[in-house]
């Protein structure tokens, strides 16, 4: 009766946790609940673990096409099922830019069978005047526009108002928006070049650099009726702020904001260097403060991945960025064990939270009807993260040495397992995500 049926766990489900069996026929959940081992000669015996919905990372850069040394799509793809991640969205500041239907179809065509995972790709939002922006953002897939409003990696910025509600009053989709103040940062460029210490990317890319760009953008996004995303968010005061603007306003919070303070500058240096810069504890705290009280909707990686030869290059010539796709799952079940937020938090996160936010089709929740897509996790297992564990071309991770409880032991994609105790078992199946505003007609 069913291809599959992972049997004696503990599902997630919309409902909350409890204890039943999955049926899943093809690529599809057909049953939830009692189901007879007999029914299918494939058995995941989920006994002491935890079933999730297939976990998804709506923030990677995979460095793919024009730096490939540091990244590409098929180690990123890997690190991703490795880490438990069965979806990603990926960023548009490769060389060149996601900016047109050829990159995009580019991109789409260079995950042909190197894919791990399922994913879409975000176009880059450009200050340019004649340019469809429904359309691209319609494209199959396509997860949405991206703007940088603060320079990053890449070259592409869209920092006067002007500019951003121009794009926000064409889309008709959610707009992911990198918020730095690019005026501000350049104004304050000096005080990096003087301190030549990654301790001083937090000063340089102060707390009113981000909180100015992040109030600017929701006032246009109120202005014109338009929804958009806020991504990485790392000030207290950007949280209080944004609690105003729910209406309009959804919000991103990373692991690695969640878990580093700016006392690892003196130990790892330019390596937890990155924009929005890792901050203080006060910051930190209030991140926590917003997870748990329903502010943030979605967890993402940020995984952006540069070599060690580039990050060894004096600040500030050292470029922003760290791996993250990878670990995830770990650091953040290490915190669930640790009682900083619980599984069902967690799961809201990185499941429910990006198919609610990007209107993802048949992913996202343990349902009859959904994509058999799965995380298994066993809240039990201790381990320590090692770079010699990482897939990213790269080969680090900041949370080397890092001991967690709390690892994934099975990656389901559409019903097939892709990842068993970390091992890859299967090849690369990954197919382009859909979303319920932009279905086309079979």
């Amino acid at each position: 009766m069913f291809d599959m049926i992972i049997k004696n766990g503990t599902c997630m489900t919309p409902s909350g946790a409890i204890k039943a069996d999955i049926g899943i026929a093809g690529d599809t959940i057909m049953k939830i609940g009692e189901i007879d081992a007999k029914d299918s000669q494939t058995i995941i015996d989920a006994k002491g673990l935890h079933v999730l919905p297939g976990v998804m990372d709506t923030q990677v850069h995979f460095r793919e096409p024009g730096n490939e040394h540091k990244e590409d799509l098929e180690h990123g793809t890997r690190g991703a099922v490795l880490g438990g991640v069965t979806s990603i969205f990926e960023m548009p500041n490769t060389a060149p830019p996601t900016t047109s239907k050829e990159a995009l179809n580019d991109k789409i065509d260079r995950m042909k069978d190197r894919a791990w995972c399922d994913f879409a790709f975000y176009v880059g939002g450009t200050p340019e005047d004649n340019v469809n922006w429904h359309e691209l953002e319609s494209l199959p897939g396509c997860c949405g526009i991206k703007i940088f409003m603060g320079s990053s990696t890449g070259n592409l910025i869209v920092s006067q108002d002007h500019a951003i509600e121009a794009i926000l009053t064409q889309s008709k989709r959610r707009v992911a928006v990198h918020c730095e103040d690019e005026e501000m940062l350049k104004a304050r460029k000096h005080i990096a070049e003087e301190g030549a210490h990654p301790r001083f990317h937090p000063q340089w890319r102060n707390e009113d650099t981000a909180l100015n760009a992040t109030r600017r953008l929701l006032n246009i996004a109120r202005k014109v009726g338009k929804n958009v995303h806020t991504l990485h968010i790392t000030t207290c005061q950007e949280v209080e702020l944004l609690a105003k603007y729910k209406d309009v306003a959804t919000m991103e919070v990373l692991p690695q904001h969640l878990t580093l303070d700016d006392s690892a500058y003196e130990s790892q240096g330019s390596y937890v260097q990155m924009n929005p810069p890792i901050r203080s504890i006060e910051h930190q705290n209030a991140l926590w403060i917003a997870i748990n009280n329903g502010l943030v909707d979605i967890l993402g990686s940020d995984h952006a991945p540069h070599t060690h030869q580039e990050k060894a290059q004096t600040y500030p010539k050292s470029p922003s960025g760290m791996p993250g796709v990878q670990t995830l799952v770990p650091i953040m079940l290490d915190h669930v064990n640790n009682s900083k937020l619980t599984l069902e938090r967690f799961v809201d996160l990185v499941c429910h939270g990006p198919q609610r936010v990007f209107n993802i089709a048949r992913k996202g929740r343990i349902a009859v009807g959904y994509d058999a897509d799965f995380t298994i996790v066993d809240m039990n297992k201790e381990k320590t993260i090692s770079d010699d564990q990482m897939a990213n071309v790269s080969g680090w991770t900041p949370f080397h040495g890092k001991k967690v409880k709390g690892w994934p032991t099975h990656t389901i994609i559409r019903g097939k397992v892709v990842m068993e105790n970390d091992k890859l078992v299967s090849k690369p199946i990954g197919q382009t995500i859909k979303f319920q505003d932009t279905l086309t007609p079979r």
